[in-house]
């Protein structure tokens, strides 16, 4: 069993390109659904890859179900037309410090 999974997310149809990532419709609600995952800590850290307004976006979660990852962030306010759940993957984690 993996100690993590990785959650990969990517920008929808309904994705507007001309404007930022906290411009697009519905962004507050986004944001306060996001928050609640890490606060519920089901996320574990998360952001864009590269650059800010990037294309993918990845998720550390601590649950190890891939079905009941897909149910949790398909409650997201922006799922699926704006933000989709690109590629959900299992991270075993070897290294880490010491506690």
């Amino acid at each position: 069993m993996p100690d993590y999974l990785l959650v990969e997310l990517a920008k929808g149809p309904a994705w507007d390109h001309a404007r930022s990532r906290r411009e697009q419709d519905g962004w507050d609600d986004h944001a306060a659904f996001m928050d609640g995952l890490v606060e519920d800590g089901f996320i574990l850290l998360g952001g864009p890859v590269g650059e800010v307004e990037g294309e993918l976006t990845l998720h550390v979660v601590t649950e190890t179900d891939e079905q009941a990852v897909r149910d949790r962030f398909g409650q997201d306010p922006w799922a699926p037309d704006t933000l989709v759940v690109h590629d959900i993957r299992p991270w075993h984690v070897w290294l880490r410090p010491p506690r």
